[in-house]
């Protein structure tokens, strides 16, 4: 077996069968088949299918790799629409050069990380292109769940409470700070991680009072409550600057680079909006989970400003959150 990727190993030849053999299966296990398609048994009339592409430099940072956010990232955009996250296919595009040993502990985070959300890797494809025309390795996950409630969302109304299950920022703030060698944020790192079991248990105790989740990726928080709130009668607070959940590290990152923690992603993080009465209630049963410790009310639903995202001040003000034109840093998930 080669050391680094050739374009051989995306070729359909004996390359490509010794990596597909002794790598990508060797490490996902025999539920990846090697078919057309992978055959699978639901048993459910209505499914969840979501798909997404992960490019991230570098492809280890801490916290994880590009592997670990990729079942994540999948895992997440099932958990959120009440799914039962089942089946994923992995698809990745290798560059030229890419060194072997680096794609297999990739493959192993990938492996670690479905196992802890109890999903299945069953199928994927792999393409090789010329050294320089890529970035190492780009990944693919399309995901499938099963759907066995009958509301995903629900209206969200003034007086609902939103919550967050973690600090604000973390994903994108290590990244930068890995980018631009910030030898003080030694002690931060990527929130990446699959959220299927917290949901799980946060729907199986109050079905009836989660009125809407998604998880803050690519544009955070602020962007997140912009798309829940646009073009209803409705807006959203948050608390001020000082009271929400952003560690020190991440308020350091951010001054020196410019950068609203707001706005940052993140890969481990779900925004809930849920019925006021069970706010403190459902923070708890967050609180039993790893990934749940510092959860917490960040703001509520009001009925002030339809449409618009706003945060208090701590001179009693308030500020804007708009959409960004753009984004405020480079693509990192």
């Amino acid at each position: 077996m080669k050391d680094k990727i050739l374009p051989g190993h995306g070729s359909g030849g004996r390359l490509m069968n010794d990596l597909i053999e002794k790598i990508i299966r060797k490490t996902f296990g025999d539920s990846v088949q090697l078919d057309d398609s992978a055959i699978l048994n639901i048993e459910s009339k209505r499914i969840a299918f979501t798909t997404d592409t992960f490019t991230i430099t570098p492809v280890k940072f801490p916290g994880g790799d590009i592997g670990k956010l990729a079942i994540s990232g999948t895992v997440n955009d099932l958990a959120v629409m009440r799914a039962v996250p089942m089946y994923i296919s992995c698809a990745m595009i290798l560059e030229e050069g890419f060194e072997i040993d680096t794609l297999s502990a990739i493959l192993q985070s990938m492996k670690s990380e479905a196992d802890f959300a109890g999903v299945k890797i069953v199928t994927g494809d792999t393409k090789v292109v010329p050294s320089g025309k890529g970035d190492g390795i780009y990944i693919n996950t399309s995901g499938i769940g099963i759907i066995d409630s009958q509301v995903q969302r629900m209206e969200i109304s003034a007086g609902d409470k939103i919550i967050i299950n973690g600090t604000i920022g973390d994903h994108g703030l290590s990244i930068m700070a890995v980018r631009n060698k910030l030898s003080f944020s030694k002690g931060l790192e990527s929130d990446c991680v699959s959220l299927n079991h917290l949901i799980r248990k946060i729907i199986s105790s109050y079905p009836e009072s989660i009125n809407f989740m998604r998880d803050p990726t690519r544009g955070g928080v602020a962007s997140v409550l912009n798309e829940i709130v646009k073009r209803k009668p409705l807006g959203a607070r948050l608390n001020s600057m000082e009271d929400l959940p952003v560690k020190n590290e991440v308020r350091g990152v951010s001054e020196i680079l410019g950068i609203d923690p707001l706005y940052a992603a993140n890969e481990g993080k779900v925004i809930l909006i849920v019925k006021n009465k069970e706010a403190d209630a459902i923070v708890d049963v967050m609180k039993d989970f790893k990934e749940g410790k510092d959860a917490c009310v960040i703001g509520e639903i009001t009925e002030k400003y339809p449409g618009k995202v706003y945060i208090s001040t701590s001179v009693g003000g308030k500020r804007l959150l708009p959409l960004l034109t753009e984004e405020q840093l480079p693509r990192i998930c």
